[in-house]
C-alpha cells in the first residue's frame, strides 16, 4: 500500500521540510501549513530564578519535557553563570527526561537523566516512572514547560505533596500569516484532502483557534468523518478527543517516520471503511 495519488495535510512546522519529504516518498502529495510559531520569552525571570534556586541547591528534582526547551534552558543558564558551576549543580539534582529527546540534549552538555521516561512519554507515563523512582513528597520539583503548561502534569506532581515550579522556556502562537492553514481548512472542507497528520498536540487546539475565527468548526468536522485521521502518539491523541475529532490511526511508536510508514500501509483501507 502507499499514498499514491493522496492528498496528505500536516499542519508540522519544526519539521515541515522533513515531513513533507516522507510524504512523498511513499508517493503521497503533501499540504503543509504549519500552525504553530515557537515565541521565546523575552524577559525570562522564571528561568533565572530557577537559575538561583539551582545555584542554592533549592532544587531536589528537575523535569525536562522537550529536547529544544532543555538546550534553550542549559544555553540561558550559560549566559548567567559559569557552567561549571551549573554542571556540578544539575549533576546534584535527580533529572527526569521525559523520552530520547531531552535524554539527546542531557549527552550534549556531558550529563545523564536520572530517570527517562519510556514510551510512549506521556505526562501518565512521567508521573509513573517518578512515583517508581522516589516520592516527591516536600521536594521542589522544577519542570521545564514547553509552549503550553501541562496542567495535569503539575497537578499530579502537587497532589503528591511537591513544591511545583514551572519554567517555561518559549511559548506558541500563530504564525503571523495564516493564509496556508486556512487554505488547508478549505481543502479539508472541500472534501480534497484524504488524510490529516497530526504531530503535535498543539497543533490541535491552534486549527480549532483558527476554525472558531472564521466560524468553521462544523463543517471541518463533518470532513473529518470521510477521511483518515492520524495521531502521532496518546499526547497528540488526548486534544483530538478534547476537540471531538476521530482518531483513525495512531502508529505503533510515537516517530514522524513511523507515522508516515503506516499510514502509507493502511490508509486505503480506513478510507473504504469509512466511507
Amino acid at each position: 500500500m502507499t499514498l499514491t495519488g493522496m492528498a496528505i495535510a500536516t499542519f508540522e512546522s519544526r519539521m515541515a521540510t522533513e515531513i513533507g519529504r516522507l510524504i512523498e516518498r511513499y508517493g503521497g502529495l503533501p499540504l503543509i501549513a504549519p500552525v504553530l510559531r515557537e515565541v521565546p520569552l523575552k524577559d525570562n525571570s522564571t528561568a533565572q530564578e530557577f537559575g538561583v534556586r539551582l545555584l542554592n541547591r533549592r532544587i531536589d528534582l528537575l523535569v525536562l519535557l522537550t529536547g529544544v526547551g532543555a538546550a534553550a534552558l542549559f544555553d540561558l543558564l550559560k549566559t548567567r553563570y559559569p557552567w561549571s558551576s551549573v554542571l556540578t549543580a544539575l549533576q546534584r539534582t535527580t533529572i527526569v527526561a521525559r523520552g530520547p529527546k531531552p535524554v539527546a540534549a542531557l549527552k550534549a552538555v556531558g550529563l545523564q537523566a536520572t530517570v527517562t521516561v519510556p514510551e510512549p512519554n506521556t505526562w501518565v507515563d512521567l508521573v509513573a516512572a517518578l512515583d517508581q523512582h522516589r516520592s516527591v513528597r516536600g521536594l521542589c520539583v522544577a519542570v521545564q514547560e514547553y509552549g503550553i503548561s501541562n496542567l495535569d502534569l503539575l497537578q499530579a506532581l502537587e497532589q503528591r505533596g511537591a513544591e511545583v515550579f514551572p519554567v517555561p522556556i518559549y511559548k506558541w502562537a500563530l504564525p503571523e500569516d495564516l493564509s496556508p492553514v486556512r487554505h488547508a481548512i478549505d481543502e479539508i472542507i472541500a472534501g480534497r484532502v484524504n488524510v490529516i497528520l497530526i504531530t503535535n498536540a498543539a497543533q490541535v487546539d491552534h486549527v480549532v483557534q483558527v476554525l472558531k475565527q472564521d466560524k468553521k468548526v462544523e463543517p471541518f468536522c463533518a470532513a473529518l468523518v470521510k477521511i483518515v485521521v492520524a495521531s502521532i502518539g496518546p499526547t497528540a491523541s488526548e486534544r483530538l478527543r478534547h476537540h471531538g475529532w476521530p482518531i483513525d490511526l495512531e502508529p505503533s511508536h510515537p516517530k514522524m517516520g513511523i507515522l508516515v510508514k503506516e499510514v502509507s500501509e493502511q490508509a486505503s483501507c480506513i478510507l473504504d471503511r469509512k466511507r
